[in-house]
Order: structure tokens, then C-alpha cells, then sequence
């Protein structure tokens, strides 16, 4: 007596399915992180309407995980630890909310919202790094430029910006990302005062 395939593999799947569902309940659920805008410096009116462009972001940060560390040329990314949104997107929205508390009488609005005023200036941000290095400390470098509308100019600055993390977890990776964020969106704010 031959038995098909087709029939072996209709015997066998029923068999297999426990241990398919076991394997899959087993897997932990991904930990989302978000990062938070601290308050900062209020530092008085800057242009009437800023537009925050979409945040450039270095093509290895973009990914749902979070990347941990770069160095010695590789990236150490944890498999269960994701952003809860797009890093750049998350970025931009963090930073509109921390030029809205540090600018009073500014309207900031984000280039990708549906609200898009005649912009007195458009800030624009390229986020290279984001990550831990050798030393355990976070390293945020970016470049920030500010295009103002009438009269017609530019300033633009680099930033390197190093944070020590309240603790060597994700978690407090992300902290520190938080506080670096600030501090960077401390900078443009200057900047659209200049």
C-alpha cells in the first residue's frame, strides 16, 4: 500500500502544529522605545512661521530596530528592541514639539503635516549618528541648516553631541538619546534667533 504525498503531508501537518504554535507563542513580544522631548530654554519669539524639513537620517539607522552601537565596523542591533515609529519621523516630531516650547509667538509646523503655512524659515537636519560608542556613551552627530525667507539667507552648524546613559540598557540608551535631542534642538532654536 503506497500512500501519496499529498496524503503524507496531510497526516503530517496536524502533528506539527502544536509544536508550530509553541514555537510561536514562545517568541517575546518586541519592546517599543520613543523618544521624549525634554523642556528646555525658552528663549523668547523667533521667525512668525518655521518649517521643520523631514529629518535626513543615515541610512543604517533607518530600521525598525534600534541600533545599539557601530563600532568596530559593524552594527550591534538587539532583535526585540524597536523605535515605536519611524526614527526620522519620530525625530521630526519630537524636535517641532521642542522648537514650539522654546520659541514663543513661532508657529513650527513639520514639512510632512497637512498644515503648510508661507514659512518665515525652513529648518533642515541630517542626522549622521545615533548610536553608543566603544565607551558606552551616546554620540549624536547631525548638521542643521536654517534657510530664513526675507531678506534671503543661511545658517547652518554642526553638532557632536556626547550623553552619558543613566544605566546600559536600551532603555537608558534611549534616555540619552532624549537628552541629546534636546540639546540638539537647544541649537537650532539659537539658530532661528540668529
Amino acid at each position: 500500500m503506497q500512500i501519496s504525498r499529498r496524503r503524507l503531508a496531510g497526516l503530517a501537518l496536524p502533528l506539527a502544529l502544536p509544536s508550530l504554535a509553541a514555537a510561536c507563542s514562545s517568541s517575546p513580544e518586541p519592546v517599543l522605545y520613543t523618544i521624549q522631548m525634554k523642556p528646555g530654554p525658552v528663549l523668547g519669539p523667533g521667525p512668525r512661521n518655521v518649517q521643520v524639513r523631514d529629518i535626513g537620517l543615515a541610512s543604517y539607522l533607518d530600521r525598525k530596530e534600534v541600533v545599539r552601537s557601530s563600532e568596530d565596523y559593524k552594527l550591534g542591533v538587539m532583535a526585540n528592541d524597536w523605535w515605536g515609529e519611524g526614527l526620522g519621523s519620530m525625530l521630526g516630531r519630537v524636535i517641532v514639539l521642542g522648537l514650539s516650547q522654546r520659541l514663543t509667538g513661532s508657529n513650527v509646523y513639520a514639512e510632512g503635516g497637512a498644515i503648510s503655512p508661507d514659512a518665515n524659515a525652513v529648518v533642515g537636519i541630517n542626522v549622521q549618528r545615533l548610536d553608543l560608542d566603544g565607551q558606552g556613551q551616546l554620540v549624536l552627530i547631525a548638521q542643521a541648516a536654517v534657510q530664513f525667507e526675507r531678506p534671503r539667507r543661511t545658517v547652518s552648524r554642526n553638532f557632536q553631541i556626547t550623553k552619558t546613559p543613566p544605566t546600559a540598557t536600551v532603555a537608558g540608551q534611549v534616555a540619552a538619546s532624549s537628552e541629546a535631542v534636546a540639546e540638539l534642538t537647544n541649537g537650532v532654536a539659537e539658530m532661528l534667533r540668529a
